[in-house]
């Protein structure tokens, strides 16, 4: 076999104390797939442990205390076939205190300290240090009983287990598990407890996609480090917020490698990517030696929740991934042989939702917007490819995926209006309503708390008047088993919130941008005659039109989308997954219940029974 020739290492020289840049090789996460019928039943049975562990992020750092599954961060890469029933015991063995220095500035500093490594032992939070682990695994995407999806109250402390069974009757994909406790979640999944999970079917087996070693997951995340007196970093992970703000790190990781390399052939390589950040959003751009986009490089096959119908050229924008978002990309290094390649972000923190031109300058440090250092990883691409390249980009992915319409939706499916609105404390919530009587109405001019008018055009004004706004409200959404629905998400905030619907997968009808300057956060709505208002939709790009379970929603933002919610029942949640905010409330339980039982106890509305 020929000798593959790689080209000259570009690791980026640090500062004293600072990290160099692609001084290490990408690691890939240990897999586990398990055999098919292994069960007494011909079902498959795993354990999974959670376990502490030190795993070191960087060759220049100590190791790092963390909380892992299978000692292992990010956890194995699980993989099953379609319709392989897997029975998973995850088993809470950590017993080390909590990983992480945990802190806040009370107030915004600039420029933004919230990224800068170290922090006043005075901001420490000692309540933190105490925290049990208390874990509960969310296999987020998956097909499951409600009884089965990790729950967020039904934590298991160490020596226990959490019992799970995953049908896997479901389309080809990434999903990805992590923990989803109540309250902490945002900081077990920080510790390290994440992994990929995938799902292979024969649709895609048949269309021949790079593999084995040609396929590679990309799990990204950001963290920040504790340091020493003399403020060389100690390998501690720090979770320091500022403010109000959700966290963001200093420091990118791939794969739990902070600013790895990867060597590469020139040949086709696909990257299952993931953004397992807590709040970090990433606007992804693969540039060369030069700072310059490498066109025609990069496609993507597949969104959250499967295959596209056909290939999508990554644009000139970038591929945006906000928390928990996922892309299935095919990348061409043929071309490439002997280059140095970078995957830079240009998404500044927090991320609004902010578009940048197709030749922008990317790949530049913002440090005002805790963005110090766009870098991501590195490829460095081999001279020459001593066996023949035999795959080709075929022209349709999968050919069972259809686009939905509303018109082509059932005549019974359901409609729903979900408000993302915040307290006058600050406090960002997701709004459950229902339309409102006329009596609910203030009059003209005046703010009603909980009152919310909408206007699409010059169509009449629609009232709606909140049911919902905190996790333990009454519980409002009982969905029929199989229904499909419609929900409109309607973002009154200042801030942009992915939403992720447990137990579905769904696809984006409609996207606009509203005027929600009436909305009046302090009265908790709009003056009567003064709606939020929109008109035009905005164009839907091509990497949104697929399968979600995650959808962004930016400031002023609606968003319409459809989804079945079949496949199992019980109760569920859905919730924004920054997790600082997941956390801070913004998370809601829904069930779903077979039609003949709502039918006979009345349940179908806001519950009660009707006997």
């Amino acid at each position: 076999m020929t000798q593959l020739v790689q080209p000259a290492r570009t690791t980026t020289d640090a500062a004293p104390g600072e990290l160099t840049k692609f001084a290490d090789p990408l690691r890939i996460p240990p897999t586990i797939t398990p055999d098919p019928g292994s069960g007494d039943d011909g079902g498959t049975d795993v354990t999974v442990l959670l376990t502490a562990a030190e795993v070191r992020l960087h060759s220049e750092l100590p190791p790092t205390p963390m909380w892992t599954y299978q000692g292992s961060f990010p956890g194995p890469t699980i993989q099953v076939r379609r319709g392989q029933r897997l029975r998973v015991a995850w088993e809470n063995r950590i017993t080390t205190p909590y990983p992480a220095q945990v802190g806040n500035i009370p107030a915004i500093t600039m420029p933004p300290a919230e990224n800068v490594p170290g922090i006043d032992p005075a901001l420490l939070n000692q309540q933190a240090a105490a925290l049990p682990s208390w874990t509960v695994t969310h296999l987020h995407g998956a097909v499951t009983g409600g009884g089965q999806d990790g729950w967020t109250d039904n934590a298991v402390l160490p020596g226990g287990s959490q019992l799970s069974e995953y049908p896997n009757d479901q389309a080809a994909t990434a999903l990805w598990y992590h923990d989803h406790a109540m309250g902490i979640t945002r900081l077990n999944v920080y510790a390290g407890l994440a992994g990929l999970y995938l799902v292979r079917d024969d649709e895609e087996d048949g269309l021949g996609l790079p593999g084995d070693e040609f396929e590679v997951p990309l799990v990204l995340c950001d963290r920040n480090l504790a340091t020493a007196p003399d403020g060389s970093p100690t390998g501690q992970l720090l979770y320091k917020t500022v403010g109000p703000l959700p966290f963001a790190g200093r420091y990118t990781l791939v794969n739990g490698g902070i600013w790895p390399h990867f060597e590469v052939r020139p040949r086709w390589y696909r990257f299952r990517v993931l953004n397992a950040s807590n709040a970090r959003a990433y606007r992804l751009h693969l540039v060369d030696e030069t700072g310059q986009r490498v066109p025609d490089a990069v496609w993507q096959i597949g969104t959250d929740s499967g295959l596209l119908g056909a290939p999508v050229p990554l644009p000139g924008h970038g591929l945006t991934l906000s928390p928990a978002e996922r892309a299935d990309l095919l990348v061409d290094f043929g071309a490439l042989a002997g280059r140095t390649l970078r995957l830079v972000n240009s998404a500044p923190a927090p991320y609004d939702g902010q578009t940048i031109g197709d030749t922008d300058p990317v790949g530049v440090p913002d440090p005002a917007n805790r963005l110090p250092d766009p870098e991501v990883m590195e490829f460095r691409v081999a001279a020459a490819e001593p066996d023949p390249d035999p795959f080709t980009l075929p022209p349709v992915l999968a050919g069972s995926f259809q686009r939905l319409t509303h018109e082509a939706l059932p005549a019974d499916h359901n409609h729903r209006v979900l408000m993302l609105g915040r307290t006058p404390g600050g406090t960002f919530q997701l709004w459950e309503t229902a339309e409102a009587a006329p009596g609910d109405v203030p009059p003209p001019g005046t703010v009603r708390d909980g009152i919310v008018q909408v206007q699409q055009g010059t169509g009449p004004v629609q009232t709606y008047r909140r049911i919902s706004g905190d996790f333990n409200d009454t519980l409002n959404w009982r969905v029929r088993q199989d229904a499909w629905e419609v929900w409109t998400i309607i973002n009154l905030t200042v801030a942009l919130h992915p939403v992720h619907i447990h137990l579905i997968r769904f696809q984006l009808l409609t996207r606009a941008a509203c005027d929600v300057s009436a909305f009046q956060q302090a009265n908790g709505g709009t003056p009567a005659g003064s709606p939020v208002t929109w008109s035009a939709e905005s164009p839907i790009d091509p990497a949104d039109q697929g399968w979600k379970d995650t959808i962004k929603i930016p400031p002023g933002g609606l968003v319409r989308i459809a989804g079945q919610f079949t496949g199992a029942t019980g109760k569920f949640m859905y919730h924004c997954h920054l997790l600082d905010h997941e956390d801070d409330g913004m998370m809601r339980p829904f069930t779903v219940t077979p039609g003949a039982v709502q039918d006979f106890t009345g349940m179908g509305g806001m519950g009660g029974m009707n006997m």
